[in-house]
């Protein structure tokens, strides 16, 4: 088994936990110093203990289960150090019943020690519409905020 493909089983098994809401099983793809960026306050949650509560209010948020497509999945590898880039459309009833999509983006670095891969660093993003300055609630990966587009128009004519 490749490196990658390692991760990518490895992902694969990290999104199932969320997906089930299993917060033990999810918290055991990250080392005990992970550092967390979330697309939430605060700025950072550090440690597993902070991550922990971090992703309890994830599932907190949503009445039923949590669906993670994982879309544009880059992978870097060399030797015991990776990183992978992705898209991930999150999906779910949310509390009060409303069904939402949404996309964010997520960077995930990892280090194996004794064979093991764990997630050392994650940084999980959501786009701002750069006219309004809010939250983009984006129902395709490659549409742009109306603003946005006649932006680009103008720029590429």
């Amino acid at each position: 088994m490749t490196n990658e493909s390692e991760i990518v089983a490895f992902l694969d098994r990290c999104h199932a936990a969320m997906e089930a809401k299993d917060i033990d099983g999810l918290m055991s793809f990250y080392a005990p110093e992970i550092v967390y960026y979330d697309a939430v306050p605060p700025l950072r949650f550090r440690g597993t203990e902070e991550v922990r509560g971090n992703f309890l209010r994830w599932f907190d948020g949503y009445e039923g289960p949590i669906s993670l497509e994982t879309h544009d999945l880059t992978i870097l590898t060399e030797g015991d150090v990776a990183v992978a880039n992705m898209l991930n459309l999150d999906t779910g009833v949310r509390k009060g019943g409303l069904q939402q999509s949404m996309w964010v983006r997520a960077t995930t670095c990892l280090h194996r020690a004794g064979g093991t891969w764990t997630i050392t660093h994650e940084h999980i993003s959501m786009p701002i519409n750069p006219a309004t300055l809010q939250v983009w609630i984006a129902t395709d990966k490659d549409e742009l905020p109306d603003r946005v587009d006649a932006d680009v128009s103008r720029q590429a004519g």
